[in-house]
């Protein structure tokens, strides 16, 4: 495990600092806070800010097939042909009322046609579907030799999938409905190593007494860290950050 001290004007100078000479990204490492530094007055007092960053070795749900993501992943994605609205969050998690005439039958099936085409453009041909629905929670489960390739580093693909879906979904379904995507038994594998990392990180603030900040997660992710971490009081989780670089802060309650 590499790890690095930086020195700079302010946290996020020393953090690039350190990210430029690893020739890593911020998701690929772990960043302490050794020292916020401070301004001082006309320049007496003034101190660096300081931070570490270690490069960590994330466990990574494995996959059946070991392919790398193609760069022509990206552009597919932003080309998606969906026409609506952009929505929050907080939009996702509500439940409204959809008017009469509209189906949760056709909207499931549109969903799937949507998703085999994606994958399509994808280079994937061999993607089969099936769902299941609980109330307003539909989970469709995809299956593909390319299974890699669906999911992405990290799990990036199959979240921006879900939440493309989630849009597809919505606009024919009768009422709202929170869209889950899943390949193979890769969110709960993702789970278990998010759990993991959590008790882990959880441990270290405790152990140094200094917050331990996570790289940028999607909010579900960031969720399942949150209820991993509920029952401990020795440390507090809390968000900071804009999505998509949200990011999760462990620290010790003294």
């Amino acid at each position: 495990m590499t790890r690095m001290t930086r020195r700079g004007t302010t946290v996020e100078l020393a953090i690039s600092s350190a990210l430029a000479t690893l020739g890593v990204t911020r998701d690929e490492v772990e960043v302490e806070v050794i020292n916020q530094g401070r301004k001082g007055f006309l320049g007496f007092g003034a101190q660096e800010a300081e931070v570490a960053v270690t490069i960590i070795n994330f466990e990574e749900p494995s996959v059946p097939e070991k392919v790398s993501v193609s760069e022509e992943v990206e552009p597919v994605l932003k080309n998606l042909p969906v026409e609506v609205e952009p929505v929050s969050e907080s939009a996702l998690e509500k439940e409204e009322v959809r008017i009469e005439g509209l189906s949760d039958e056709t909207a499931i099936e549109e969903t799937e046609h949507y998703l085999k085409m994606v994958a399509s453009g994808m280079g994937i041909d061999d993607l089969q579907i099936s769902h299941e629905v609980g109330g307003k929670y539909v989970t469709f489960q995809m299956e593909s030799a390319k299974a890699a390739l669906l999911i992405g580093k990290r799990g990036q693909t199959l979240n921006a999938l879900q939440q493309l879906s989630q849009l597809v979904t919505n606009k024919s379904a009768s009422q709202f409905k929170v869209v889950r995507i899943d390949v193979g038994d890769y969110r709960e594998r993702r789970e278990q190593s998010l759990e993991q990392l959590a008790e882990r990180m959880a441990d270290k603030a405790v152990r140094t007494g200094r917050k331990v900040q996570l790289e940028p997660m999607a909010s579900y992710e960031r969720k399942v860290i949150h209820n991993a971490l509920s029952r401990r009081l020795d440390i507090e989780t809390y968000s900071e950050g804009s999505d998509p670089y949200r990011y999760l802060v462990i620290e010790s309650v003294k």
